[in-house]
C-alpha cells in the first residue's frame, strides 16, 4: 500500500472541509442588531460569573468561562450561529470588508527573515520599488528577523494607521546591497475576485473565492475588462466560495436575472418572509452564463447558483454544492467580541430549502459532509440522494431538488486521487512555497520572460521537477509522480507564473487541465469552433 493513502487523503478532506468550516461562519446579514434585554435568565448567569469572580477560592479567568459558555450554547442551536473572540473580530472584519491599512505585500518568513514574494498593484511598496526577494530587516527601528519571531509582532509593526508613514531597512539579495526606504501606509485591498481572463474568444472566466463588501465593484470591473475584450459569455467561477454577505449575492445574482424576477426569499422565526427580485440594472441579462460549483461552494454561491437555476437562466456545472441555508446577522457583545447568530432560513425562487439536517449536532454534520468521498456521489451523478418529497419545477419544466445542496444540470466528476493530490499540494500552499524557494536560489533566469512568452513558450525542465519529487517525498507525499509528470509540471509552471506575474497567468495555465473549463468549452463548443484544440490533458 503506498504511504500517501495512510496520510494525503486526510489532508485533501481537511482542504475539503477547511473552507466551509471557516466561510460557513461568515454568511450573514449586513446590519447588526441589539437584542439585548433585562431578564431572569441573564440575570442568573451574570450573577454565577460575579459569584466565581468574587467568591471561588481559586484565582479564575472568568473571562475564558464566558467564552467556553457562549461557544457551549451557540453550539446547541446550529453548525453557522458562532461566537468571534475579540482578538479575532478585527481580522474576520477586515478580511469581508475587502481590504486593510498596510505597506501592500506579500510574504513568506524565508529562513527567520520577511521575504517579499510580490507587492500589490500600485500599493505602497509597489510604488516605493520594493521587488519580489528583497528582505525587509527592521521597521521604525525594531527587527522583523530572528526565530520563533510572532507572527502577530511583524503583522502590528507592519499595519497602521492610514497615511502614516514606516522606515524599512531592506536587503535585496540579487544586487548584495541594503537600503532605506519610507513607505506611507495605505488601503490594500483584499482581492476576493481571484482572476479573470478570456477562456475562448468570446467567452470570459471570472473566479470569485468569497462574497465581501468589495466583491460586487471588483466583478464589474473585471466584467467591463472582459467584455470591452470582446466577452459575450460568461463563465462564473464559484468553487470553493464558501460565502459571505447575502447583499452582494443578490447585487450579483441581479446582473444576470431580468427586472421582477425573484433572486430569494427569507423567512425568519415569527414566519415573516422577506422577497429580493432582481431589477433593471443587470449588465448581463440574456447572455449564456456558466456558473461553476463544487461540494465547497457554499452559502452566498448556492443563492446565485439556485437563483439562475430556478429562473431557468445559464447553466450551472459541477458538483453538488456544500448545502447551506441559513442567513446570519453580527451582533456586538461589548467587550469587543461578537456573536453571528443565525436569524433566518433564506429559500430558492422555486421555494426550496437546500440547508442539510444538523439535528445530530455538528460533528454529524460535518461528518456526513465528508461522507461524500465515500459514498461516490463525487464521481458518479446516479450516487446523488434525493428524496421526492422535495422535488420542484422550474418554469421551463426543470426537475431541481431541495435539501442539501444545488444539484448541477451538468455534472462533471472529481480527479482521482492523484490528480486531487497534485490540486491539494497547490491550494495548501506546498507548491508555492517549493517554487519560492526555488525562486531565491536564481530568479535572474526570468527575468527576460514577458508574461506572454512565459505563457507560450516556458516549460518547466526535467530538473525542477526532480527537485519537487524530493520535495514532495519529504513532507511524506509518495505517488506515482513519473505517470502525472506533465500535470505536475504544469502547476509548477502555473506557481512561477502567480509569483512572477499575476494570479490572472497560473489561473489561465491551470484552465488547459481543468475538467470543468473543459467541458464548458465542449458545451459551449456549437457556437465557437477553434482552428485547433484550446486546451489539452
Amino acid at each position: 500500500m503506498k504511504k500517501y493513502h495512510y496520510i494525503w487523503p486526510a489532508i485533501i478532506a481537511l482542504a475539503l472541509s477547511l473552507g466551509i468550516l471557516i466561510g460557513g461562519k461568515l454568511d450573514f446579514n449586513d446590519s447588526p442588531e441589539k437584542l439585548f434585554t433585562t431578564n431572569s435568565k441573564k440575570d442568573k448567569l451574570n450573577r454565577l460569573i460575579d459569584y466565581i469572580d468574587y467568591e471561588y477560592v481559586d484565582e479564575i479567568n472568568t473571562d475564558s468561562i464566558v467564552d467556553v459558555t457562549v461557544n457551549n450554547i451557540l453550539e446547541k442551536l446550529d453548525p453557522h450561529s458562532v461566537y468571534i473572540p475579540k482578538e479575532e473580530l478585527s481580522q474576520v472584519s477586515e478580511n469581508m470588508k475587502g481590504d486593510f491599512v498596510g505597506i501592500g505585500i506579500n510574504f513568506y518568513m524565508y529562513r527567520d527573515t520577511i521575504t517579499v514574494i510580490r507587492t500589490v498593484e500600485n500599493g505602497p511598496s509597489f510604488l516605493e520599488g520594493i521587488e519580489p526577494g528583497d528582505r525587509i530587516l527592521i521597521a521604525d527601528g525594531d527587527t522583523l528577523y530572528g526565530k520563533n519571531l510572532p507572527s502577530r509582532k511583524i503583522v502590528g509593526t507592519l499595519k497602521g494607521e492610514s497615511g502614516t508613514s514606516v522606515d524599512l531597512k531592506v536587503y535585496r539579495k540579487k544586487e548584495d546591497r541594503f537600503f532605506d526606504v519610507t513607505l506611507k501606509r495605505d488601503r490594500v485591498p483584499i482581492k476576493s475576485v481571484e482572476s479573470f481572463y478570456m477562456l475562448t474568444p468570446d467567452m470570459g472566466y471570472i473566479k470569485i473565492n468569497r462574497f465581501a463588501e468589495s466583491t460586487y465593484k471588483e466583478f464589474k470591473k473585471a466584467l467591463k475588462s472582459l467584455q470591452k475584450q470582446g466577452a459575450k459569455k460568461l463563465t462564473l467561477d464559484l468553487r470553493d466560495n464558501p460565502g459571505g454577505y447575502l447583499g452582494i449575492a443578490e447585487q450579483l445574482a441581479d446582473e444576470f436575472l431580468k427586472e421582477g424576477k425573484l433572486i430569494l426569499f427569507t423567512k425568519n422565526n415569527k414566519g415573516k418572509i422577506d422577497k429580493m427580485f432582481a431589477t433593471e440594472k443587470g449588465s448581463f441579462e440574456n447572455q449564456p452564463v456558466y456558473v461553476l460549483i463544487n461540494e465547497r461552494s457554499a452559502s452566498a454561491s448556492e443563492i446565485i447558483a439556485g437563483a439562475l437555476q430556478d429562473n431557468d437562466v445559464g447553466t450551472i456545472v459541477g458538483r453538488r454544492s456544500f448545502g447551506k441555508g441559513l442567513v446570519q446577522r453580527e451582533m456586538a457583545l461589548g467587550d469587543g467580541s461578537a456573536v453571528r447568530l443565525t436569524v433566518s432560513r433564506y429559500y430558492t425562487p422555486t421555494g426550496r430549502s437546500i440547508q442539510r439536517d444538523y439535528q445530530n449536532g455538528s460533528e454529524d454534520y460535518y461528518e456526513r459532509f465528508e461522507d461524500r468521498f465515500e459514498n461516490g456521489e463525487l464521481v458518479s451523478a446516479d450516487s446523488i440522494k434525493v428524496t421526492d418529497s422535495l422535488k420542484y419545477t422550474t418554469p421551463k419544466g426543470k426537475v431541481v431538488y431541495g435539501g442539501g445542496g444545488i444539484i448541477p444540470d451538468v455534472f462533471v466528476p472529481i480527479g482521482n486521487l492523484e490528480e486531487e493530490t497534485i490540486k491539494s499540494m497547490a491550494n495548501l500552499g506546498f507548491t508555492p512555497r517549493f517554487i519560492f524557494e526555488h525562486l531565491e536560489e536564481d530568479r535572474e533566469q526570468y527575468e527576460a520572460y514577458t508574461e506572454s512568452e512565459f505563457v507560450k513558450n516556458f516549460r518547466v525542465d526535467d530538473i525542477l521537477f526532480e527537485k519537487f519529487v524530493n520535495f514532495a517525498l519529504s513532507i511524506n507525499i509518495s505517488m506515482d509522480f513519473y505517470e502525472y509528470e506533465e500535470r505536475i509540471k504544469l502547476y509548477l509552471k502555473a506557481a512561477l507564473a502567480e509569483q512572477l506575474f499575476s494570479p490572472n497567468i497560473s489561473a489561465k495555465i491551470k484552465g488547459e487541465i481543468d475538467q470543468m473549463l473543459l467541458k464548458v468549452i465542449d458545451l459551449d463548443r456549437p457556437t465557437w469552433q477553434p482552428e485547433k484544440p484550446l486546451l489539452k490533458e
